[in-house]
């Protein structure tokens, strides 16, 4: 049984009432998950204050209650905790009460807009490969050793985390490799873990709607730098102007990575193909099945953070080699009749841009470049727009469409996508809100050797219309239009 006062150890308390020799079942954040002598900690969100459930959570049997404002009406039985802040505290007490999983493996972070996802997921790969236990938290899923379980976030909430990280100390792994996404760092889900490293791929345009400005979205990307011990690395892209930023301030070891500019990891591109790239990381030749600029850079922080935690370059690059594209990532077929199909997770700008640039400077320009792509509802407003002057810009034909439209209105979604076109490209472009619609339509306008980009939603296998998830997998209904047209 856990005692109150070892789970608060190292949260900044303003005052307690009550003894906190009190044994604790579980940690909740949830008052309907409350129940006999669990502790109740009162977070304020964006949609709900946690304050107003404490009575509820109490006469459920919660003993412990721990908040930042004292309620009016204060029960003899319950001991309360005033903090400075809930969420922090939650995080640091979800790591006591594991017994600070995250110490007892090497824990590496990856922040940026983009490659987060393909630099956590491969660094996992290459490392089972290498012969290593090893887990993986982030936004396609969580594995512990070879166990699989589902995620709903890019970083989960503190008790998440720290559950699988006690599951994988249990487990034996030697390192996990875990997105860190901004929001995650800005409500403190990443608080008391220990880091034995972080890496900043990139960052541009996206999550706006919730940082309101750039910088405030920098600052707590470099906030995530600024904790890191000085026992753990740093390794940022050199090439991105905030790579610098990133390491201001930081204890850590730095290291950075660039395929332009020096840098400790650098890599050139000596061939890009449909089949894959050539690349020169430092002095070695490696080829990789990964198609790209942007897979070159992940390549490269990937080999980074291998030869700083120890793996020998050799054999680095010769499991580099034998890597897969991850799931929704640039993920691609190519149909009976030959057309290529790219399934893309691109939703914002720039992501949208390195994939639309990638295929054309492997392609030909003989053939028809169709893109597919929609913006997310109840997201970044701004950035729609810009990405429909880059896909129409960029691309032969344009679709835009419905993608998780949420609770806006789809059609109004489209509407804003559509200013960002030029006059000069107007005719390039169509627009169909039906998601699967316009995948068929794009499929019935593609011929031989064209090419059919479907960018926004990648590993999802969803559509979100007004709070109802349906299920919705761009690759399978890509995949099922070409073959009913080619009978």
């Amino acid at each position: 049984m856990k005692v109150l006062k070892n789970i608060l150890y190292k949260v900044s308390i303003e005052s307690v009432i009550g003894n906190t020799d009190r044994p604790v079942v579980a940690l909740q954040y949830d008052s309907r998950n409350a129940g006999k002598d669990d502790v109740f900690i009162a977070i304020k969100g964006s949609a709900f204050d946690g304050h107003e459930f404490i009575s509820k959570a109490i006469s459920q049997g919660v003993t412990v209650v721990v908040c930042q404002e004292l309620p009016v009406d204060l029960v003899e039985s319950v001991t309360y905790v005033v903090v400075l802040n809930s969420a922090k505290a939650l995080a640091i007490m979800a790591s006591n009460y594991y017994g600070n999983p995250s110490e007892n493996l090497k824990l590496i972070g990856i922040t940026g807009t983009n490659g987060k996802t393909t630099i956590a997921t491969l660094l996992y790969e290459l490392f089972k490969n290498a012969g290593y236990k090893v887990g993986l938290i982030s936004t396609v899923k969580i594995m512990v050793d070879y166990k699989k379980y589902p995620t709903t976030h890019t970083t989960p909430d503190s008790l998440v985390i720290n559950s699988y990280l006690n599951q994988m100390s249990f487990e034996g792994v030697d390192f996990c490799f875990m997105e860190v996404s901004s929001h995650g760092i800005h409500q403190h889900r990443t608080e008391g873990l220990n880091f034995a490293g972080g890496v900043f791929t990139n960052l541009s345009h996206d999550h706006l709607d919730y940082h309101e400005t750039f910088s405030e979205y920098r600052d707590v990307k470099k906030s995530f730098f600024d904790r890191l011990p000085s026992t753990a690395f740093a390794l940022v892209n050199g090439d991105d102007k905030n790579g610098s930023v990133m390491l201001q301030n930081s204890k850590a070891k730095q290291y950075t990575y660039a395929l332009k500019s020096y840098a400790d990891f650098r890599v050139q591109i000596l061939e890009n193909q449909f089949r894959g790239l050539l690349l020169q990381v430092n002095d070695n030749e490696v080829w990789v099945k990964l198609i790209g600029c942007f897979n070159a850079y992940n390549l490269t922080a990937i080999y980074g953070v291998a030869e700083i935690l120890g793996l020998k370059s050799s054999e680095t690059l010769r499991l580099m080699s034998a890597l897969d594209n991850v799931n929704g990532r640039f993920e691609y077929f190519i149909s009976d009749t030959n057309i290529t199909t790219i399934i893309d997770y691109a939703h914002t700008p720039d992501a949208l841009k390195n994939v639309l640039e990638t295929i054309n400077s492997i392609r030909t320009k003989n053939e028809t470049l169709i893109t597919v792509v929609g913006c997310g509802g109840d997201r970044d407003r701004t950035k729609r727009s810009k990405m429909a002057h880059i896909a129409s810009v960029l691309s032969t034909k344009v679709i835009f469409t419905s993608d998780n439209p949420r609770s806006e209105n789809p059609d109004q979604i489209i509407v804003e996508m559509e200013v960002g076109v030029e006059a000069q490209n107007f005719k390039k472009t169509m627009s169909i809100t039906n998601r699967k619609q316009a995948i068929k339509t794009a499929c019935q306008l593609a011929e031989p050797n064209d090419i059919i980009l479907v960018a926004g939603k990648g590993h999802e296998t969803y559509q979100d219309v007004n709070g109802v998830k349906s299920e919705f997998n761009d690759y399978k209904i890509t995949e099922d239009f070409l073959k009913q047209l080619n009978k």
